[in-house]
């Protein structure tokens, strides 16, 4: 197979104009800097150009852009600049018909009317200059439009420009991988007439023309849609809850287990051994500086009143984040050696990080009520997913070449697993475990809606009585508890 030279390639992959493609490839390539050069059918074309070739990176801002423009063209051309402002007036018109009327009733009356007429003379007043600002909204259409023209050309000036650089760069990776796309191809070239043309088209008419087409401004829907959808969703949870109860009543008692069991010891053991313990794990994880720290955000919780309220809010939270654990590890550690079921898991665990917690909040207070088992759950959902993408992470990153070498002396899936994939896996693991009990915090004035006590509650009602002395000693708090847990679960690694 012979070779092709540099023309055949650059004739290959620009299918049109070659002679023009080739030097001016040689001329950007001649140039270590930006290469000044400028290309006519992509500043005639514009976007269409740029989808043509496939360069959507570039051709959707140039559609953003030369759409703006051909709007402003159209508002300053066919628009009515001032049509809002004499909607105003024809308001102020009915107002004040009625105002001449009752002006009129009071007269009859035998009244002088004073108050009706000096509220007509401000009406009229205001309708004069409302009129001056609507025919000054007018005039400076030609303006407007003026501006669309400008602002295209401009737009136009920078798609030439652009063009033969960002083409050369892509001719540079399709040297390097023949897969990506190349040429004139008609359903791409299509898809681009079509799709700037259609959001031109659309955009203009809706712009310069308000009104004209009323299904551009208010989608065509039906309400009997959203009434069917909103049955259906009520339906599902009525079947959940009528044949499942079983199973969460299971789930919360489980939670409630965990639960009682860490307030009865954060709660209710005396708060000097309580203290004593968290001061020495912390001095053991993290040295003696984050100890005394850890002591002084103690003894600000305790002298503030938020002791009780603190150590409910670390059994909760507590509950939560040893939950997620224990469940979110051996997941990641089954995920990490299967793709196909992390490929399953993954798109899950994005809708519980992405979806607001007010609205699965809805979900979990009908299938559980509302209580502190509830708040675990809502803070699972949005604090455990951390745990398991890290596992996964920190897995996938172990050295193929460092398990090859205990494979082949001989090393079990037992032992490859314990001495060689989690050892090297755990800062990240530990990571994962750092984020999932600091996302589980931030939960905490959430879950206060649903029934969960502790600082939560305090920060709660700051906000519902304006209360910015309470809600900022609560909020401190809920920050000192995060750094005491970051600085146990860190330690001394950083």
């Amino acid at each position: 197979m012979v070779d092709e030279t540099k023309e055949e390639l650059i004739a290959k992959f620009v299918a049109t104009n070659p002679d023009f493609y080739a030097a001016q490839f040689q001329k950007i390539g001649a140039k270590a800097g930006f290469a000044w050069t400028f290309n006519w059918a992509a500043a005639l074309l514009g976007p269409i150009w740029y989808g043509m070739r496939g360069l959507w990176n570039w051709g959707l801002p140039f559609v953003i852009l030369e759409t703006f423009a051909f709007i402003q063209l159209g508002r300053g051309l066919f628009g009515d600049l001032g049509a809002e402002v004499r909607e105003r007036i024809k308001q102020i018109e009915g107002t004040l018909a009625l105002r001449y009327e009752q002006l009129e009733s009071a007269i009859a009356k035998g009244s002088d009317g004073a108050a009706f007429q000096r509220n007509i003379d401000s009406l009229e007043g205001a309708i004069d200059g409302i009129r001056a600002e609507a025919a000054q909204a007018d005039a400076t259409a030609i303006w407007v439009a003026l501006f669309g023209i400008a602002f295209l050309i401009a737009v136009k000036l920078a798609e030439g420009i652009m063009a033969n650089p960002v083409l050369e760069r892509r001719y540079s990776d399709w040297l390097s991988d023949r897969s990506i796309k190349s040429g004139l191809e008609t359903p791409r070239t299509l898809l681009s007439v079509v799709f700037v043309l259609v959001i031109f088209a659309v955009s203009m008419v809706h712009f310069a023309f308000p009104g004209a087409v009323s299904w551009l401004s208010d989608f065509p829907t039906d309400p009997n849609i959203r009434l069917s959808a909103i049955a259906g969703v009520e339906g599902f949870f009525n079947f959940l809850t009528s044949t499942a109860q079983w199973l969460f009543d299971i789930i919360t008692y489980g939670i409630r287990t965990v639960l009682d069991a860490l307030e009865v010891i954060f709660v209710d053991t005396p708060w000097p051994v309580i203290a004593a313990m968290i001061i020495l794990l912390t001095y053991l994880s993290a040295g003696a500086g984050a100890a005394f720290a850890a002591a002084g955000f103690l003894a600000y919780m305790g002298f503030l009143g938020f002791w009780e309220k603190a150590m409910t809010t670390l059994a909760l939270l507590g509950t939560a984040a040893f939950i997620s654990i224990i469940l979110g590890i051996p997941m990641g550690m089954f995920c990490a050696r299967r793709p196909r079921f992390y490929s399953v898991i993954r798109p899950i665990m994005d809708f519980m990080q992405t979806m607001p917690a007010f609205v699965f909040m809805i979900p979990v207070i009908a299938l559980f009520g509302v209580g502190k088992p509830a708040a675990v759950i809502v803070t699972m959902i949005f604090g455990g997913t951390p745990v398991v993408r890290l596992t996964v992470l920190g897995l996938r990153g172990v050295p193929e070449s460092i398990r090859e070498a205990a494979i082949a002396y001989g090393a079990s899936k037992w032992y490859l697993l314990t001495k060689v994939d989690l050892p090297l896996a755990a800062p990240s693991i530990l990571a994962g475990v750092n984020q999932t009990i600091m996302l589980s915090l931030a939960m905490v004035v959430v879950a206060s809606l649903i029934g969960a006590k502790g600082l939560g509650e305090d920060v709660l009602e700051a906000l519902q009585y304006a209360s910015v002395g309470q809600g900022i000693l609560a909020g401190f708090a809920i920050l000192f508890c995060a750094m005491i847990l970051d600085r146990v679960v860190q330690g001394k690694r950083e």
